[in-house]
């Protein structure tokens, strides 16, 4: 493994550690209403768990509200039961085909919630960028001692960490700081 390894690698794990947050803050919920609020639901279907959006049609009837249309009419009761015990403070309600699942307006003690939520998963993804740094300098210093670098080049190296680290956590805080906006704005 060489110098440049490790820099790649440490930055596609930290990559994905920012693409991990960013689903994950993409399930927070805010004020309006999206499809993505629905995302990590499952339904028995036949016997399996399922994600929603492969057991039906997702879409936004109205700012406020979640129009699920499922793709076997059978399945309505299944999806409505499922959308009711994810624990996601969501009341569906069936119209003929059509499953509505209203999204009720936050209340500010809710707001404030959803705000130390969304820190929690910040500092989460922050920790997981600093194992990613500290597991990289553990290479470069093993490098160091199997002789294959000099000091010299592992503190270049390590450098280089630290610059794409600080880099991840800014925009780690980025993203926090806009959904931090979004979910105080009324």
């Amino acid at each position: 493994m060489s110098v440049a390894d490790v820099k790649k690698s440490a930055q596609e794990r930290m990559t994905k550690s920012l693409e991990t947050l960013r689903a994950d803050l993409a399930k927070v919920r805010t004020g309006r209403a999206h499809t993505g609020i629905l995302d990590h639901v499952t339904v028995d279907y036949y016997g399996n768990p399922t994600p929603i959006n492969q057991v039906a049609n997702l879409t936004l009837v109205d700012a406020r509200t979640i129009g699920v249309q499922p793709f076997e009419k059978k399945m309505a009761a299944a999806i409505e039961k499922a959308i009711r015990d994810a624990d996601l403070g969501l009341n569906p309600a069936a119209q003929g085909d059509v499953i509505r699942v209203p999204t009720p307006p936050l209340t500010e003690e809710r707001r404030k919630e959803m705000v130390k939520l969304v820190k929690s998963e910040a500092e989460d993804a922050k920790i997981a960028v600093r194992n990613i740094r500290r597991d990289a300098n553990e290479s470069l210093k093993k490098l160091v001692k199997d002789k294959a670098i000099s000091e010299d080049d592992e503190r270049r190296a390590i450098d280089d960490v630290q610059k794409v680290t600080d880099k991840f956590i800014a925009d780690v805080d980025k993203m926090v700081a806009e959904k931090e906006k979004e979910v105080l704005t009324v």
